[in-house]
Parts: C-alpha cells; sequence; structure tokens
C-alpha cells in the first residue's frame, strides 16, 4: 500500500527558466497558430507536463507529473494576471 507522498527534489532553477519558457510558448502559439484563448490552460499544461517528465523531472514520473500541472498553472497565471494588470492600466 502506497502510504506515503512522494519526494519531489526541486531548485530555482525549475521557475526561473520553465516558467518564462512556457510563457513564451503559450504567446507564440497564441500568435501563430491562432488557438482559441479557451484552449490556452489546456496547452500550458501539456506544455509544462512536457517540460516536467522528459527535461526537470525525468527519474520520477510522479514528481514530473505534479511539477508539470505547476508549472502550466502558474504560467497560465502569469499570463492572465498580466492581461488584467494591463486591462486596468489602460482603462485606470
Amino acid at each position: 500500500m502506497l502510504t506515503e507522498f512522494p519526494v519531489i527534489h526541486t531548485n530555482i532553477w525549475d521557475a526561473i527558466w520553465a516558467i518564462p519558457v512556457i510563457v513564451v510558448a503559450i504567446i507564440l502559439i497564441k500568435v501563430f497558430l491562432k488557438v482559441p484563448s479557451s484552449w490556452l490552460s489546456t496547452v500550458a499544461v501539456i506544455i509544462g507536463l512536457a517540460i516536467s517528465i522528459f527535461i526537470s523531472h525525468s527519474g520520477n514520473l510522479s514528481a514530473g507529473i505534479f511539477m508539470g500541472f505547476f508549472y502550466g498553472g502558474a504560467a497560465i497565471g502569469s499570463i492572465y494576471s498580466m492581461k488584467a494588470s494591463f486591462r486596468a492600466y489602460r482603462e485606470g
């Protein structure tokens, strides 16, 4: 029986390079592939999972899956936060 949480080793470099890479990839995909805004969260999580499982945490699948969702969520949250801040700045 599995009763322990997985040990996830992460460092600051994951947040410094993974999330900005996802943000840039999402912006490029939005501009060049014309993906609807409703699909951006899904695309961000897929890119986050790919980066996390295959690059950042390649030796630990459970950590890769957990951190992939974290990366995708953080990236899309950053995009929507910047969008809301820009709108507030333009309207104010």
